[in-house]
C-alpha cells in the first residue's frame, strides 16, 4: 500500500487525553523490542512446521527431521533458534534430546495467528 493510499486527518489536533492514556499504557522500548523480536521467530514457515509437530508430540531431531523431509543440521539450527525464544524446550533420555513446547503459550500464539487468518 502507497502511503498516499492512506487516509490522513483533514485538520491537525492533537488530542492530548487520548495521547496521554495511551502514552500511559504502551510497553518499554525494551520490551515492545522482545515483542517484535519474539514476532519474528513466527515469521519463517519451518519453524512454524516444527511447532506444529510438537503440538503432536515430544520428538527428537531424527523423527522430526524425517517428518519434515529436512535434515537434521536444518532442524537443528531452526530448533536453536526455538529455543533461545523460549518457545521449545529438551530433555535428555539416554544418547537422544526430546524437544517440547515450553508452555502453552506457544500453542496459543498460534492458533490466535490461524484464526485471525482465517476470518
Amino acid at each position: 500500500m502507497a502511503v498516499t493510499d492512506v487516509e490522513n486527518c483533514e485538520v491537525h489536533e492533537v488530542h492530548a487525553d487520548i495521547v496521554s492514556m495511551v502514552g500511559e499504557h504502551m510497553p518499554s522500548e525494551d520490551e515492545l523490542y522482545d515483542l517484535a523480536e519474539l514476532f519474528k521467530v513466527f515469521g519463517d514457515s519451518t519453524r512454524i512446521r516444527i511447532l506444529f509437530a510438537l503440538f503432536q508430540a515430544d520428538i527428537c531431531v531424527c523423527d522430526l527431521a524425517e517428518t519434515l523431509g529436512m535434515t537434521q543440521s536444518a532442524v537443528s539450527h531452526q530448533l536453536k533458534i526455538l529455543k533461545q525464544a523460549k518457545l521449545v524446550n529438551g530433555r535428555r533420555e539416554g544418547k537422544q534430546i526430546i524437544y517440547f513446547l515450553a508452555d502453552d503459550h506457544v500453542r496459543t500464539i498460534i492458533a490466535q495467528g490461524q484464526e485471525h487468518i482465517e476470518e
